[in-house]
């Protein structure tokens, strides 16, 4: 170094006086960029199979035998293989993943608590403690909530001015990480009407179940019974005094259903057992804990039983059926039995839910359910919710959604079904471009105040309280991302100031036809919205939503980002992610496609993507992302897919179709090797899977299955795009999915280093940690902008 200082001195005194010497100066050679990494290769042990005439054979099918000890040896040998492969093909990006993760972490909601919950005399909310992973679930008397300062100063809710303790602890999810290993995932929790007991469930991932516990809230302490594993759902009776509960069996179909006396010595009542391997059971209480609810389901019937809850010994009724698998929710109101299905009317299909109405006493076999509205096409009724007062509705009218609210009781008597447009709905203002609006717990059924959820592509997640009463409503939590802030009200305090005048200025707008965008924290002053209906080859319409930043909107210069679900007639998650803003602000146009399978569209949409007509789905996708480039919205070169579960499906199917139409795709935890899984699940799959993806034993399904199969179609000598799946052991489709297609690509395919497939194994909690979430987002944005830039 001293020596290279000494030549740089002495260039510099003599440098025209040398000028000719330097003449002869040699630039050291460019060293040679190292060569690009190998993909290993997996072991083949080729195996056939014969189904319907048609014989087929698969060389990586040992991938999922995990039963034999030898070839699971040889699958943690590959898996490090790719792990080191992956690491190797992602060398160089580590300083802009480190980036792209503090840009994700920064923007990440730093509330310690989620609003709290009225019910009765209590608030419930849960809290995060600094420097603990898991959040603690906590409350605290009402009447005590102004005194409440807030969720850090005083800790733990102990107010030192008046010297009291305000908040009582739950349950620490971190104590409960130390009973399961390490880790803790709650799927149910259910505080008793009387506020004496909370019944909930936690995952015990080395046996594979969630196991239930009931914690008496005076004491602190666990109930010595019911403790039981295998629990799928529960509802509360007699006031808290007795627990209902469904256990699964070893395949993981909910079939037992009993009923548990707290504080009993005795064993637990057995009311129903299902040993038909097709038929489900679910339950759940009525919102004013009146009664409990029996779903009793398979893909050709549904019968739903009523429980008196104050005395569930006495018997199940039989209060609806009918020869289909259909969605049935029952409610009571005030003597009426209220019904929310979307059961066929007669021999008719419908296309979208529709509420009944049953009196409560009267003899079961005269038992008649009578509309309750007017079926009008221009309101679908997405879904319904109960108080003591009113009823809400979601609606949607094309793809715009709306929230009203029904004062109760509802005309009776004689005159049929009523018309909406006949009632005086009132309704709450929204922004523009509302992609879902959720239900809160609202657990409390004699509050008038009830809470919802309010997403966007283009705003964070607004937490509503709506009064039904009156009309006037508050943003009870939302978070900011101009300002770098969470609104978020806790009692009278100065540092809630600032929401309370937001949420005051939000009420005084109820009734406007239009109130400021940026009242609900809207970003559309810097993001644009579009919609679009794309024609897809066989002429249908498809939704396409484009978000994108207008300083950086370039025609035909953006890359692009489609997303996919196309599932389970569930809606496409368009919701304001923030990890997605440091892709939209380098010019990235994200895109959702809602194509025929997924939600939104009504249940004849749903139908028309599933089974035998699951293709559809994918000539959708396809549809879409051929849109995008020929409108020039995304660069043609420049397009990549993203897909989530059975969305994975679609994409990957789609890049079988038309590998020169992506050059990257992210695939999640994928459904990839469908004929297999369909013939010999690994994880036990339901009734809905089968309904979804079709039955390989059915001949139509099977050739069905073959033709959208993400395994079964990969095309010889062609160039496909970079790829990234993320999967886990752990996951229902499994890691040996996304290691067959792997597999199978790089053999198939024509190899391009600069377009590689690679796999990255993820641990079971990162769903649950934000900021491993943040990790994970951010190698997947590096492997997206590499894969542009190469």
């Amino acid at each position: 170094m001293n020596r290279l200082r000494a030549v740089l001195r002495h260039r510099r005194t003599h440098l025209h006086g040398d000028f000719g010497r330097c003449l002869h100066y040699k630039v050291p050679k460019t060293p040679q960029p190292p060569a690009p990494p190998a993909p290993p290769k997996p072991p083949k042990k080729p195996q056939s199979f014969t189904l319907h005439e048609i014989t087929w054979e698969d060389p990586y099918s040992w991938m999922s035998s995990l039963n034999d000890k030898v070839a699971m040896r040889h699958m943690d040998v590959y898996m490090e293989q790719e792990e080191k492969y992956t690491e190797a093909v992602m060398g160089g990006t580590e300083r802009l993943q480190s980036k792209l993760q503090s840009e994700m972490a920064s923007r990440l909601a730093f509330e310690l608590s989620t609003p709290p919950l009225r019910w009765g005399p209590w608030l419930y909310y849960r809290r995060v403690e600094e420097g603990k992973q898991y959040p603690v679930l906590c409350r605290r008397l009402a009447s005590l909530h102004e005194e409440f300062i807030s969720n850090k100063s005083p800790s733990a809710g102990f107010d030192y001015v008046s010297g009291q303790k305000i908040e009582q602890k739950l349950i620490d999810y971190n104590q409960e990480a130390e009973r399961f290993g390490g880790y803790a995932y709650e799927e149910l929790s259910e505080v008793s009407p009387d506020h004496r007991f909370l019944a909930y469930t936690m995952y015990d991932k080395d046996n594979d179940y969630f196991r239930l516990s009931v914690k008496n809230l005076s004491s602190g302490s666990l109930c010595s019974k019911p403790q039981v594993d295998r629990v799928s759902n529960l509802a509360w009776a007699k006031g808290g005094q007795s627990l209902l509960y469904v256990v699964t069996d070893q395949n993981k179909r909910p079939c037992r259903l009993y009923c548990s006396t707290i504080g009993s010595i005795d064993e637990d009542t057995l009311l129903l057992e299902e040993k038909d391997d097709d038929v489900h059971v679910y339950i759940r209480h009525t919102k004013d804990f009146r009664f409990v609810t029996v779903n009793r389901f398979s893909p050709t019937s549904s019968k739903v039983f009523l429980i008196d809850a104050a005395d569930p010994l006495s018997g199940m009724k039989l209060i609806w059926e009918c020869e289909e698998l259909a969605h049935c929710i029952v409610e009571h109101h005030l003597g009426d039995l209220y019904l929310f299905t979307d059961a066929s009317k007669g021999h008719e299909r419908v296309d979208s839910h529709y509420l009944l109405r049953s009196p409560l006493k009267v003899d079961s076999t005269l038992r008649t359910w009578e509309h309750v509205f007017v079926d009008d096409p221009d309101f679908v009724i997405v879904d319904v919710d109960f108080c003591h007062t009113h009823l809400v509705l979601i609606l949607r009218e094309g793809r715009k959604f709306s929230l009203c609210a029904v004062r109760l009781p509802l005309p009776v008597g004689g005159k049929g079904p009523i018309s909406l447009k006949e009632l005086e709905l009132q309704y709450l203002p929204l922004p523009k471009h509302v992609s879902q609006i959720s239900s809160g717990p609202n657990y409390d059924f004699y509050s008038s105040t009830m809470r919802f959820t309010i997403s966007s592509p283009v705003m964070p997640d607004a937490v509503v309280d709506y009064n039904l009463s009156d009309g006037k409503w508050n943003i009870i939590q939302q978070q900011s991302i101009l300002h770098e802030r969470t609104r978020i009200l806790y009692g009278t305090t100065s540092s809630a100031g600032g929401s309370r005048e937001i949420s005051n200025a939000l009420e005084n707008s109820v009734g406007e036809a239009n109130f400021d965008e940026q009242m609900w924290n809207s970003l559309s002053e810097y993001y644009a919205c579009e919609h679009y209906n794309v024609s897809s080859d066989d002429g249908v319409l498809v939704p396409l939503t484009v978000v994108y930043s207008y300083k950086c909107k370039k025609e035909n210069e953006n890359p692009g980002l489609l997303h996919v679900h196309g599932a389970y007639g569930e809606l496409l998650d368009k919701r304001w992610r923030s990890e997605l803003k440091s892709l939209l602000d380098r010019g990235w146009v994200i895109a959702y496609a809602d194509v025929r399978g997924g939600g939104g569209g009504g249940k004849k949409w749903h139908q028309d993507g599933r089974r035998i007509k699951k293709f559809n789905s994918v000539q959708d996708y396809i549809s879409c992302a051929k849109f995008l480039a020929e409108r020039q919205i995304v660069n043609e070169d420049k397009l990549a897919g993203w897909g989530y579960s059975a969305g994975g499906l679609l994409v990957a199917s789609a890049i079988n179709q038309c590998p020169e139409l992506f050059r990257a795709a992210i695939l999640k935890v994928p459904f990839l090797d469908p004929i297999s899984t369909l013939l010999n699940p690994i994880i036990p799959l339901t009734p809905a899977d089968y309904e979804e993806f079709g039955y390989p034993g059915n001949e139509d399904d099977f050739h069905a299955i073959r033709r959208y199969s993400p395994y079964d179609n990969i095309q010889k000598d062609a160039a496909y795009p970079a790829v990234l799946i993320t999967s886990s052991f752990n996951t229902r489709f499994g890691v040996w999915e996304a290691a067959k297609w792997i597999a199978r690509v790089r053999d198939y395919s024509i190899y391009d280093p600069k377009r590689p497939v690679i796999l990255n194994l993820t641990i079971d909690i990162v769903e649950e940690n934000r900021y491993l979430h943040c990790k994970e987002s951010a190698l997947e944005t590096a492997f997206l902008m590499k894969a542009m830039e190469s």
